[in-house]
């Protein structure tokens, strides 16, 4: 599939070890339909793969869109059941973002609605350029989320914010994301990649078996009871004791020299 036909494009920098996947289907606001969605799961289940892929990034193409969510004209018409079997896809591409063990991040360039904002959700942050927005509005259209949306929200955002935003669809710019704690970042919409991709630097420099456990023990930990939660972080570090990388950090420490850390699965 060459890049004008493929519905999500994959590309490499700092020696492989950061991965930038885009929607590209600027033409529909990278709506998602099937093909898309397939795709992204196979895309996705490779860089999982791959020992080298240390950081994930996702955005969209264009300067209008992140993603503008499901693909209604794909949809009309559609049955319950032709509905509910394209939703299962739909699924597992957003399953497949939250499960994922590497750091994954969205760099949210435009628009991201319905689906696109769970999917942005789905990752571990956001950063946003200062034209994006972001809401879900799938009761205008008579139906609700259901990839996260009633779920994310009123852990972002104040419970009555996102309420509001559920119920009557409205959307939310950049700098309100922003200063409710949905996006970390906003940026010119210029320097939104070139940002992104310094995260990606930052991060990939790291000890990638070290990030992973982070990752997984305050993923795991959120909303445990504080002692619990500490349990699951010693079980993550303790695996770190025994690990390659911690004899390598504390060597180059104090060799004042960069660490060389081992690619994790």
């Amino acid at each position: 599939m060459d890049s004008a036909s493929d519905p999500v494009l994959v590309e490499s920098f700092s020696g492989g070890r950061v991965a930038l996947v885009t929607l590209n289907r600027p033409e529909t606001l990278n709506a998602i339909n099937t093909a898309l969605a397939l795709r992204f799961i196979e895309i996705l289940r490779d860089l999982a793969e791959r020992p080298a892929v240390r950081v994930i990034i996702l955005s969209g193409a264009g300067d209008r869109a992140f993603c503008a969510g499901a693909d209604l004209k794909e949809r009309l018409g559609m049955t319950p059941e032709a509905w509910t079997r394209q939703h299962r896809i739909f699924e597992r591409m957003h399953r497949l973002v939250r499960s994922v063990r590497r750091p994954i991040f969205a760099a949210v360039n435009g628009v991201a609605v319905g689906g696109g904002c769970e999917l942005a959700m789905s990752t571990d942050f956001l950063i946003a350029s200062e034209a994006a927005r972001f809401g879900q509005p799938e009761v205008r259209r008579g139906i609700m989320p259901g990839a996260g949306g009633t779920q994310f929200l009123p852990r972002f955002l104040p419970r009555g914010l996102a309420l509001q935003l559920l119920m009557t669809g409205e959307l939310i710019s950049a700098q309100e994301a922003h200063r409710w704690g949905l996006v970390n970042r906003v940026c010119p919409p210029g320097d939104l990649l070139t940002v992104a991709r310094e995260i990606g630097d930052l991060i990939a420099a790291n000890s990638p078996a070290a990030v992973q456990q982070a990752k997984r023990s305050a993923k795991l930990g959120i909303g445990q009871p504080i002692e619990l939660g500490i349990e699951i972080e010693l079980e993550c570090y303790q695996r770190m004791v025994a690990h390659p990388d911690r004899v390598e950090g504390v060597a180059a420490f104090n060799e004042r020299r960069p660490p060389n850390f081992l690619d994790a699965w």
